[in-house]
Order: C-alpha cells, then sequence, then structure tokens
C-alpha cells in the first residue's frame, strides 16, 4: 500500500490542454466520462444545483457512502474516484441570473456534456438549438438512457434498467443453471458508457479541428451496452437462420472462474493447443486427456469446454498457488494470483507501476487515486485538482468570466 503522498500536478500535460467543458452530468455515467477528458488536461467545469427541501443537493454520488469522521458529508467515496481535475460551480436555473451565467459560461466552452433529460433540457431552454445560438461552434454531448427515435426516448434510465433491457441480466444465469436473471455487481453500464461518451467528445473535438464545426452528439446507454454485450454474445445467432446459441461458450461457463489451490485460488487459461499439451504433462493426464479427442483443438475444445474447465480444478488443488505459478510461467502459460479486494493495493504489479496514489484533500484529509492507467509518452495524463466541494469555484469561475467579457 503506497504510504507517500502525492503532490497535485501544477499544469496540464495531455493532449486536450486547452479544451473547456461544461459539465452538467452527475451520477456515474457522465462524470466517469468527463473526469477521463480532465485527466487528459481539458478544463472541466461541473454545474451542481442547489438541494431541494430534503437538503442534500449537487451531484447525489456526494452522498453516498460514508466521509470519514470529521470531514464533509459532500465527499462520498465514490464522488471522490470520479470527479478529481474539476471545478464546481453551483447554479440554481430556475432563477435568471444563474441562466444568464450559464449562458455567459457556454460561450466560452467548446463541449457541453449533460445527462439531464432532453425534454427537461428544453423547457430550460438548453436544448441542442438553444445552445448552438450562444456558442455556434459547439460539442453538445447528450448522454440519454435510450436514444431519441424509439419508444423508450426519454424515459429514466439506471445501471439497474439498463443491464436488464440489454440482456446483461440474462448472461450469469446462463453460467450456473439458476433460472433467475441477474445483475453484474458493478455499475458496468454507467461505466462503459462513459467511455463511449469520451470517445465521442474526442471524435467531434477531432472533428472541430479539422473542419471547425460543431455537433450534437447522442450517447444512449442501452444503445452501448447492447452493443457491448453482444460483442461476443451474439456468438451463434450473428448469422441468419443462427447457426448456435445465444453467449459466447467458453465465457458462459460455470466452470470458468479462478481455479483453487492448496492455499487459494488461481487465474489460469491455456489457450493455444501448445498450452494444453504443455498443461495436460504436467498435470499427468498427457497419456489420457492429451490424447483425448474432445480436447485436441481450438474448435473441438470449445465444443467441450464445460468439461475441459471442470477437469482443471481436479489438479490445480494439488499444489500451492507460488508452486503453480512457478511450473506454468516458464512455460508462457497463462497464470496469475487471484486478488481478493483486499489484496489490489499490495499487489506487486500494482504497486510498481504506482496504481494507487495517496493524496491529502484540504477538507476530507487523506485518500487514494488510482492515476490514470493509459501511458502517453509525449502527452501524459495527470492529476492536477482535487475533487471539489460542492460549489466551491462557483466565485472563481464567474469572475473570471467577467474578466473575459472585460479584455475583450
Amino acid at each position: 500500500m503506497p504510504d507517500k503522498t502525492h503532490e497535485l500536478a501544477t499544469e496540464a500535460t495531455g493532449p486536450l490542454k486547452g479544451i473547456r467543458i461544461l459539465d452538467m452530468t452527475s451520477v456515474v455515467f457522465g462524470a466517469y466520462a468527463t473526469q477521463m477528458l480532465a485527466d487528459l488536461g481539458a478544463e472541466v467545469i461541473k454545474v451542481e444545483f442547489p438541494g431541494g427541501k430534503r437538503g442534500g443537493g449537487g451531484d447525489i454520488m456526494r452522498w453516498a457512502g460514508h466521509s470519514p469522521e470529521g470531514a464533509p458529508d459532500d465527499l462520498g467515496p465514490i464522488f471522490m474516484t470520479i470527479n478529481r481535475n474539476k471545478r464546481s460551480v453551483l447554479l440554481d436555473l430556475r432563477e435568471e441570473r444563474a441562466m444568464r451565467a450559464l449562458r455567459r459560461l457556454i460561450k466560452t466552452s467548446d463541449v457541453f456534456a449533460v445527462s439531464v433529460r432532453y425534454d427537461g433540457l428544453k423547457r430550460l431552454g438548453l436544448d441542442y438549438e438553444a445552445v448552438r445560438q450562444v456558442r455556434p461552434d459547439i460539442i453538445y454531448v447528450h448522454g440519454a438512457g435510450y436514444g431519441s427515435d424509439g419508444p423508450y426516448a426519454g424515459e429514466p434510465a439506471y445501471d439497474d434498467l439498463i443491464q436488464s433491457a440489454s440482456g446483461m441480466a440474462d448472461i450469469l444465469n446462463r453460467t450456473d443453471g439458476d433460472p433467475a436473471p441477474r445483475l453484474f455487481p458493478s455499475l458496468i453500464a454507467d461505466k462503459v458508457s462513459g467511455h463511449f461518451m469520451a470517445q465521442a467528445v474526442l471524435a467531434a473535438l477531432f472533428h472541430h479541428q479539422r473542419t471547425g464545426e460543431g455537433q450534437f452528439i447522442e450517447v444512449p446507454m442501452l444503445e452501448c451496452i447492447t452493443s457491448f454485450n453482444l460483442a461476443e454474445h451474439f456468438y451463434g445467432h450473428v448469422y441468419d437462420p443462427p447457426t448456435g446459441p445465444w453467449a459466447y461458450t467458453r465465457v458462459a461457463n460455470p466452470e470458468r472462474k479462478p481455479f483453487a489451490t492448496k492455499d487459494g485460488y488461481i487465474g489460469l487459461l491455456p489457450y493455444t493447443d501448445k498450452q494444453w499439451d504443455q498443461f495436460f504433462e504436467v498435470a499427468g493426464w498427457g497419456e489420457t486427456f492429451g490424447k483425448d479427442p474432445r480436447f485436441s483443438d481450438y474448435a473441438t475444445r470449445g465444443r467441450h469446454v464445460r468439461e475441459l474447465y471442470g477437469l482443471v480444478e481436479q489438479v490445480t488443488v494439488t499444489r500451492t498457488t507460488d508452486e503453480w505459478l512457478a511450473i506454468l510461467k516458464p512455460l508462457n502459460i497463462p497464470v496469475v494470483r487471484m486478488n481478493r479486494l483486499d489484496d489490489l493495493q499490495s499487489d506487486p504489479h500494482l504497486a510498481a507501476v504506482g496504481l494507487f496514489e495517496r493524496y491529502e484533500h484540504p477538507d476530507a484529509g487523506a485518500y487514494f487515486n488510482l492515476r490514470p492507467p493509459v501511458r502517453y509518452s509525449a502527452t501524459p495524463a495527470n492529476i492536477r485538482r482535487h475533487p471539489p466541494r460542492m460549489g466551491e469555484h462557483t466565485d472563481e469561475v464567474l469572475a473570471e468570466i467577467e474578466e473575459r467579457e472585460e479584455l475583450k
């Protein structure tokens, strides 16, 4: 676990330095996308809204989980992981003064990112046509639940709903025979859609650089996640008529799992013919399963993958994890020690590459960040700002707008 406290970078070094993003997203989908863009150097101004009668306010993820004792309640742990490198401006858009301030911010921004339902944006006068009147070359990216051309358009969408509608909830039950549909215990729809949104903004910025033209972009979660899900699980239904079942059989397999050893678990995947031959030899099965026609090549192994994987744990439990690593790594058979969540911060590889970085937040105290994982030799991403308090930068940002206008 890292014990060194990192200092914030003093300036952006990523390829998006000089790009301003006005961010009216919240929760995970949009906030995750804009953090990735902020890590790449974009200046992200996060617009938040005051609470109602029940208090709170701002991005609802501020209130998910627990802050340390004595720390502000508006810096919940999930908020902390997806909102660094941003400044927070608190605006009550029911007030005309706040709307005027927002329009002035739009005028100075390259990208307007929103995840509010589009009908609500129209009512606020913040639909694409209205916003491009303020900034004609704006890149306007709307994170939606469902595409605007379909019957679900405008309906509320959360990760649970999108997993349910995209076929994601029909995967786990195919692995163990329990017919009950289940959700993956991860906000996979939000996070993957966030990657689609970040990709879309980068593509639109490239187009703008070449042509000077802005555009409207719709990033619909259901379509994105269905596409993501079916990359492999369309499988036998790619052809018409179908040539096999739904779901990639090697993956939708109850025996696909970390395999138990004498003292833990390993991730293990012999993949090529040679690797399986070698594995059968070290398992002592070269004369039996090594010559079994069910496992003789890639295609036949695929048809019998459940039986094949079922055999593996019969032998992995006979040695310790370290013994298996010592035997299999020299053979280049893909193998890794399984980590529990508790193990991640002490994993020797993750420690060596410095994925976990410790910082000192001025209000919340010590916390860990996961550094941007992608490495750029010429334009590295970096961390310049702590996750902001709600409305922390309102006065600062609005003063900057006035100064810009005075200089014109």
